[in-house]
């Protein structure tokens, strides 16, 4: 099996070349190999607290020991809901607000260890909960509010869930009539928006929960060690997989912070995830409050004019946000963009899915700044692999490993080993060496699964990649999406990117289809640009764009015209989903699944 040519695609776009000392703010990370040669997370624990007796507690680490210091009145929490209501909570408010609610639950008999789920949408009260719990050593597990009631109950009974904190509109819409089947569920508490309807009998309040919390409350010594959250996520077949991940994994998320996203503590951060998904959790709460900013939430669904509006009037500084959404406004055009002011916003990131160079560009375009790709996982707990402020970006690069970080592309072995490949531009596993501090522990109940990840001191990741000469990552594909044809290993990113060169093609996903001579050739589902029609003629012009830039073997050979792609809920596409629909298999787990009419509203 050969992989394809050395120079690729991908690697054709021009170069983003970066001058720090134009910046408006000095980097963090300045010089690269400098920073990460002097690096150990010992000495990054530094930036941390910790608890007065000892150990490491996430919620204190985000909130508590900034409510009685400098920051006590500074704005932690600044909230837009859909109506245009605005909230703001002080590191001193939040701080008391938490530990209230961690009061609360021990007032209600829940204890140490035991597991909360939260199905809201982007509502302060969920940010308190979470914290409240993580400071009261319970275990949190979000899930997203769009969530129905299958998903919620397989998460909830896989989790022995104790506590779930909702509203009355989801309890009854999603909860109520599969409440029997939750044994371990034995504390309901909705947050009301004055609603006037009676009660759901076995639930309880938000404030009458509250009002329970009024005594002092001090975070009690957490090991580091000690289970924090509980963030599932879907496999291709079967039930949810329960990735957990411990209080040690805050100072990950301070590392990531300081370098990856270079938050300072005047910034305006803005990170559009739900924390249904772990970037919400990680970026959308823990990093930013760890790191003293003022955290922008904002409850109302993807409207690219809205966002701009948000963007200039809240002056956000630094933006977290997914391919979705900027594949979102790229439809719309860069003129859509234009009469805004986006002066204050300095740095600009992306995740969820490998980000098209024409997603990069777009940011220089709209924006004034590239936007910055960044790659990690629900397991890894944070950003491994980035492009930095200070450092040059190759457009459709993943970046390159954060300090602290050992990457490589691999190859396994016959016997289960691997072998490190040192070759550039060789295409192999991506694995990272184990002993970053956010590091899933294990899944919940799948020892062996959990066991299977690893190879030595190397976890797998089942993304298959490149590394170039200057150490910058080039995703090619998850294992199971790659495509075998004629003798080649052909890589989605890089045929979907090519195909959204075209000026027609909005978004593009790509799967493998049985071929009796070629093994497997290329087919295409593209959605098109406002203005464009799906026609023959046009579908010629695309596969022809497509042989031009890829070549013959590489081009797809089918391509059907789609009104939208099926994707998650936290905004990827679903290819395995594409292909199982094409060729009549099994579906498998569709728990997350948001549509397949239109790109997802809810900004991932």
């Amino acid at each position: 099996m050969t992989s394809l040519r050395e120079r690729t695609v991908l690697e054709s776009w021009p170069r983003i070349r970066k001058r720090p000392e134009e910046l408006p703010v000095r980097p963090h990370l300045l010089d690269y190999e400098a920073t990460r040669a002097a690096f150990s997370w010992e000495a990054a624990r530094a930036g941390l607290t910790g608890l007065p007796g000892g150990g490491l507690n996430i919620a204190f680490e985000a909130v508590h020991r900034h409510a009685h210091g400098a920051r006590a009145s500074k704005t932690a929490l600044r909230w837009i809901g859909k109506d245009g209501s605005r909230r703001e909570l002080s590191y001193a408010e939040l701080s008391a607000e938490a530990l209230r609610f961690a009061s609360a639950l021990r007032a209600h008999a829940v204890t140490e260890g035991e597991r909360v789920f939260l199905l809201l949408g982007r509502v302060p009260e969920l940010y308190v909960a979470m914290l409240g719990s993580l400071s009261a050593k319970c275990v949190v597990s979000p899930l997203f509010s769009a969530f129905g009631p299958e998903p919620i109950a397989t998460r909830i009974r896989m989790g022995e869930g104790a506590v779930l904190v909702t509203t009355p509109e989801l309890y009854r819409r999603r909860v109520e009539a599969i409440r029997a089947q939750l044994p371990s569920l034995r504390l309901v508490i909705l947050v009301e928006r004055g609603e006037t309807r009676e009660r759901p009998p076995g639930t309880i309040g938000w404030s009458e929960f509250s009002a329970r919390g009024e005594g002092a409350f001090a975070v009690p010594p957490t090991d580091p060690e000690d289970l924090a959250l509980l963030h599932f996520t879907s496999g291709t077949t079967g039930r949810p997989k329960g990735a957990m991940h411990v209080h040690a994994a805050v100072l990950t998320h301070y590392v990531t912070g300081l370098y990856a996203l270079d938050l300072h503590e005047e910034d305006i951060f803005w990170c559009t995830a739900d924390p249904g998904w772990v970037t919400g959790t990680s970026y959308g709460v823990i990093a930013p409050l760890v790191h003293g900013v003022t955290n922008l939430v904002v409850e109302a669904e993807f409207d690219a004019q809205l966002w701009y509006r948000i963007l200039q009037d809240e002056k956000v500084t630094v933006w977290y946000t997914a391919p979705t959404a900027i594949r979102m406004m790229m439809k719309l055009g860069a003129e859509a963009a234009k009469g805004y002011d986006f002066s204050r916003l300095r740095f600009s990131a992306s995740v969820g899915e490998p980000l098209n160079p024409e997603g990069v560009m777009f940011g220089l375009e709209a924006f004034g700044r590239p936007f910055h790709d960044n790659w990690w996982q629900t397991e890894t707990g944070g950003i491994m692999i980035a492009n930095f402020a200070a450092t040059d970006v190759k457009p459709g690069s993943m970046g390159r490993p954060l300090p602290g970080i050992e990457a490589a592309i691999v190859r396994r072995e016959a016997d289960g080993t691997v072998r490190v490949v040192d070759e550039p531009m060789v295409e192999g596993e991506l694995a990272l060496k184990k002993g970053w501090p956010s590091m899933f522990r294990g899944y919940l109940g799948e020892e062996e699964r959990y066991r299977k990840c690893f190879a030595g001191d190397w976890y797998l990741t089942g993304d298959l990649a490149k590394k170039d000469e200057e150490g910058y990552f080039w995703f090619v594909g998850r294992a199971d999406d790659v495509i075998k044809s004629a003798g080649h290993l052909i890589g989605p990113f890089e045929v979907e990117s090519a195909l959204m060169e075209h000026p027609a093609v909005a978004e593009a996903a790509v799967i493998g289809k049985p071929d009796p001579i070629a093994g497997e050739v290329v087919k295409a589902f593209v959605v098109l640009r406002p203005g464009f029609r799906a026609s023959e003629e046009l579908r010629r012009d695309v596969l022809g764009h497509a042989r031009k830039r890829l070549g013959p073997v590489v081009a797809p050979k089918e391509i059907d015209f789609r009104d939208g792609l099926p994707r998650t809920r936290s905004g990827k596409i679903m290819r395995r989903l594409l292909k199982a629909r094409e060729l009549g298999l099994p579906e498998g787990d569709l728990s997350t699944l948001e549509s397949d009419e239109r790109p997802t509203g809810a900004a991932p």
